[in-house]
């Protein structure tokens, strides 16, 4: 996405910064949410190279607290935090006038992705998540644990500086103090999927390292809409950036049916 059509939206009170093109009119807009340490630029060309391929507008944001939004408060956060990003997200979609949207949601994005069609479904097409997360597993806790050494011990917390600036120590701790928390270890939005009654496509890398085969099976097999999963076989958790033009022709083939 290019830096001159960016701009800040006040929701609630607080700055998030999109990017917002409108290049087709009359067809629905592609919106992208970030993961837990992500933003606009952490995205890269791919969400224009997405939008190019299937002819959609798009709208990146950056969440409270990410990228060029406005901080958070604190980096404490309540067990469903991820309720209270879709309500955001849902109120950013009405200030902007956006009733046709379809989501694509990596990792934490995913999630509110989720939430997001199951409670404002009005709004939302279609679904495709990327190794999102509906319950707490193993692996995800053991991930979040590397990270966490990492942080300490590599250049890891100055290479996000580049893109969160003086935020980087307040969302590191939100992610993985939230997630590590003895309190989080139940969460679980199982319940929400039922209420999903549009189109979902789940992207899996089969050697994500935050996630099992799990996470996509069972969101696939409890919504109400037409669903399906694909996976990709040695990809991680970030199919988007390890295998593009997988991805891209996944969503295609996906939003032509």
């Amino acid at each position: 996405m290019t830096q001159n059509n960016g701009r800040w939206i006040l929701i609630n009170g607080k700055k998030l910064y999109i990017e917002f093109q409108k290049t087709y009119e009359n067809q629905p807009t592609l919106v992208f949410l970030h993961d837990s340490l992500g933003c606009t630029s952490l995205w890269r060309d791919f969400p224009q190279k997405l939008a190019q391929a299937v002819q959609c507008n798009v709208l990146v944001y950056d969440r409270l607290g990410y990228g060029k939004s406005d901080p958070m408060p604190t980096h404490e956060r309540p067990v469903n935090y991820l309720e209270a990003e879709a309500d955001s997200f849902d109120s950013l979609l009405a200030a902007l006038e956006i009733d046709n949207a379809i989501l694509f949601g990596h990792s934490d994005g995913g999630s509110v992705a989720l939430i997001t069609a199951s409670r404002y479904g009005k709004r939302i097409k279609a679904i495709i998540c990327e190794a999102a997360h509906i319950f707490v597993e193993e692996v995800t806790l053991k991930g979040i644990r590397e990270a966490i050494e990492a942080y300490k011990t590599s250049d890891l917390s100055q290479r996000l500086q580049k893109y969160h600036g003086d935020k980087v120590d307040m969302l590191f701790k939100a992610w993985t103090k939230t997630w590590t928390r003895d309190d989080f270890r139940n969460w679980n939005i199982e319940h929400f999927l039922p209420a999903i009654t549009c189109p979902l496509l789940f992207i899996q890398g089969e050697t994500d390292e935050y996630g099992t085969m799990e996470q996509a099976e069972k969101t696939v097999s409890q919504v109400s809409g037409i669903a399906s999963f694909f996976s990709i076989p040695n990809i991680g958790h970030t199919p988007h950036k390890e295998t593009p033009e997988i991805t891209i022709a996944a969503v295609k083939s996906f939003l032509k049916s």
